[in-house]
């Protein structure tokens, strides 16, 4: 007797294979600048690049402005945290050291280079809990109304430094590790705790945070993405996470109880940044920011509305891979500073270098979500 042949059970089906993403190298490598160039080449495509071509990172003229107008002791002015207004991003006057080594970083800069090793020495520091007020920086004079505001303050701090070693590839590093312990406790307590359920406490007409709230931040997001091995280590710390980022953005603005004080907090996630295409096509810059971190913290692909919204930028390619915007030909633009590092790494000025940003972006995302990528 012949057995008819029976569907494979789900646990022995053959996974699901995704269509190559195709990926203009070609066309990258004749419009774009300098470190997209380079990453485009290394981070994407991942060719192996000739002794010639090692040092082409380096030639970015943007970054190079920026190296060279580093103070001797690794900062750029007197802020951490600062971002050059709008209209002036190649401006350095108001750069703070993170989005600054945050930025040569995104150019592919190497950590042993120069500028970065003159910044390691004060992240490191930045790392240490203690209340020495010179490390306060620009909350200096904030920090003053209470030492609830100045907690809160060396916090972000703390946390935006342990982003930028996490992005530079220090994680490792026991000093790290040890500020993204303690980081990642004060989440997760917080998104066990009933107060997750509802953070808000009424303080006169205004609906604000619970100054015990500890929502995680943009920063301590950022510093996640790039320490995949701590992630590992605790993966049900990141399920919790998973959870709160994809729950819905509440309509109350990020101000949070410190003592008697109310602070902005709009570095705080709390909710979902990319709820529905209106608000990817509100902010491009942004929304390809969100779905790379979301990439890099194996988020993206488990989440149906986020991949939708990526495969909606792919579709705005061209047939040759090129992206070009959804509606109307104007660069997209951010006004967002946490965006800054990251876009637009683009200097040239020629009608197709335009578009070379996101195009390049898009096929970091979906290289770093693990679709197959086609070079053309």
């Amino acid at each position: 007797m012949t057995v008819p042949l029976q569907p494979l059970p789900p646990l022995f089906a053959a996974p699901v294979t995704q269509a190559p993403v195709r990926f203009p190298i070609g066309w990258l490598l004749t419009h774009a600048s300098p470190a997209i160039q380079y990453r485009a080449l290394c981070d994407v495509a991942r060719i192996a690049l000739p002794p010639r071509l090692a040092a082409l990172s380096y030639a970015q003229p943007s970054a190079l402005r920026l190296a060279l107008t580093q103070r001797p002791d690794g900062t750029w002015g007197p802020t951490m945290l600062g971002v050059p207004s709008a209209g002036k991003r190649d401006s350095t006057a108001q750069v703070g050291l993170v989005p600054g080594v945050r930025r040569l970083l995104e150019c592919a800069w190497d950590r042993e280079s120069p500028p970065l090793l003159r910044a390691r020495r004060l992240l490191f520091r930045l790392l240490a809990e203690d209340d020495d007020p010179a490390y306060l920086f620009e909350f200096g004079a904030e920090a003053r109304k209470s030492d609830e505001v100045a907690r809160l303050r060396r916090g972000l701090l703390r946390e935006a430094a342990a982003a930028t070693l996490a992005q530079a590839g220090y994680e490792t590093d026991p000093r790290l590790r040890g500020a993204a312990r303690r980081i990642l406790e004060r989440v997760t307590d917080f998104l066990r705790s009933p107060l997750a359920q509802k953070p808000w406490v009424r303080v006169g007409n205004k609906q604000v945070l619970a100054a015990e709230a500890s929502p995680p931040s943009v920063y301590a997001l950022t510093m996640l993405a790039y320490m995949p091995l701590f992630r590992s280590e605790h993966y049900g710390d990141m399920e919790r996470l998973y959870r709160h980022l994809t729950a819905p953005l509440p309509r109350q603005e990020s101000m949070q109880l410190a003592g008697e004080e109310i602070v902005a907090q709009p570095h705080l996630v709390l909710g979902d940044q990319l709820p529905h295409r209106n608000a990817a096509d509100a902010d491009v810059p942004a929304a390809l920011a969100w779905l790379e971190v979301m990439a890099r913290l194996n988020f993206l692909r488990r989440n149906e509305n986020w991949s939708k919204l990526f495969d909606r930028f792919l579709d705005d390619r061209d047939r040759d891979g090129v992206w070009h915007p959804h509606k109307g030909m104007e660069v997209p633009t951010s006004p967002s500073p946490y965006v800054w590092p990251t876009f637009p790494l683009e200097d040239g000025t020629a009608p197709e270098a335009r578009w070379t940003d996101v195009t390049f972006r898009l096929g970091l995302i979906a290289r770093l979500s693990g679709r197959p990528i086609e070079p053309s």
